[in-house]
């Protein structure tokens, strides 16, 4: 591992770790395999005498006040040896989890989406636009309640000035914009490579909290997630955003899931800032927050259009609850706006949920992914663990 890379355990825990229930996964070089473990002291616990994936694991009734009482827990070794791949590797904290997105749940980032549709993709057109969109969405849309009659009578409005989108429509109508956006098992974690892929020219980070539900819809706790975005490719077309979404490392979820309990609640959720850095190996540097008070729907809204009557995840499901965060600094010349960089350090953090750092890479050179379900399931077999998942 590059040593300019290594993190340490002390810059990706909360603030205050030593309150918190964090669960996650590790690789362990001694299991020879995945184990769900809870991070205590700095120390990683194995968990798979309690189940083996992260999935059953959160299915657990009374989870957190059973972590809070268990003994006898396998010492895998210091959080720092997994961080510099001396005991394994950090994997990202879910597995046969679904995992999904919302879309447009910030006021500048629909912003920002009717900019991508009206400049087709094309950078260059994005600031004119912008400067003429601006005045009208922003002050109409801020502190907008989605599904509102008041966001009904701005959606009017916006017609008759023909100004409507197809964002605008999931981002202050009645029904949320929730996609896929990446497969089981294909998520990587804190301080792996994050892919580009090489055909954009124009893409971000989308620095965003992540809710865990369990298959019931019960949200558990929740983390932290990079959605890689291609925003030339989705600009040219909403039909493809699949393909600015769902590549090679596309996908980044940690450092760990922070389990709910009497220091954690929905409520300190509700009120957590989500910083970005973007720092790169060319000298740029770009910050930003997401401030989750600004989101025009609630997360148990979100997580009730997702998981529901019509629409069931009997392995659980990850949301990420969106972003307002749409990155604008000139990077390769003037009006073109941000674009990532081969080898950009991207840091998403809260001092509530830690630290998720990454780097940026194209996808086709990032570790082809080849570790799947089966691949989950042989690995169980082979260690007398199947019956735990």
């Amino acid at each position: 591992m590059n040593s300019e890379r290594v993190l340490r355990a002390e810059s990706i825990l909360p603030d205050d770790a030593a309150d918190a229930c964090l669960v996650g996964r590790v690789w362990s070089n001694a299991s020879a395999g995945p184990c769900p473990v809870m991070i205590s002291g700095g120390r990683v616990l194995d968990l798979t005498v309690i189940a083996s994936t992260m999935s059953a694991l959160l299915e657990t009734e009374n989870l957190v006040d059973l972590l809070r009482n268990v003994s006898g827990l396998t010492d895998l070794g210091a959080l720092d040896a997994f961080l510099s791949g001396e005991n394994g590797m950090v994997l990202a904290p879910i597995d046969l989890q679904a995992i999904k997105a919302a879309g447009v749940t910030f006021a500048d980032s629909m912003l920002e989406r009717v900019i991508e549709e009206q400049a087709k993709g094309d950078p260059l057109r994005a600031q004119d636009i912008r400067t003429r969109l601006a005045p009208v969405l922003g002050d109409s849309l801020r502190g907008l309640v989605a599904g509102s009659e008041q966001a009904s009578k701005v959606k009017s409005l916006l017609q008759d000035m023909g100004l409507w989108s197809q964002y605008l429509e999931v981002g202050i109508g009645p029904d949320a914009e929730i996609f896929t956006k990446s497969q089981p098992m294909s998520s990587v974690g804190c301080g792996a490579l994050v892919g580009i892929h090489p055909i954009s020219q124009w893409n971000n980070p989308e620095p965003e909290v992540v809710l865990a539900l369990r298959s019931d819809g019960t949200i558990v706790g929740a983390c932290l997630g990079n959605d890689v975005n291609l925003r030339d490719v989705e600009g040219r077309s909403a039909l493809l955003l699949g393909k600015a979404k769902d590549n090679n490392a596309s996908c980044s979820i940690g450092p760990f899931i922070r389990l709910f309990d009497d220091v954690f609640t929905m409520e300190d959720l509700r009120r957590v800032r989500v910083s970005l850095l973007v720092h790169g190996e060319d000298g740029f540097e770009m910050t930003g927050e997401s401030p989750m008070e600004a989101i025009s729907r609630s997360p148990e809204n979100l997580a009730s259009q997702l998981r529901n009557r019509n629409h069931q995840y009997p392995d659980g499901a990850v949301l990420f609850l969106g972003t307002m965060f749409a990155p604008v600094k000139d990077r390769r010349g003037t009006n073109l706006g941000f674009t990532h960089e081969i080898g950009d350090r991207v840091e998403i953090s809260t001092s509530k949920l830690g630290r998720l750092v990454n780097w940026v890479e194209r996808s086709d050179a990032c570790p082809e992914w080849t570790f799947g379900v089966g691949a989950l399931v042989r690995n169980l077999a082979g260690r007398g663990l199947l019956e735990k998942a």
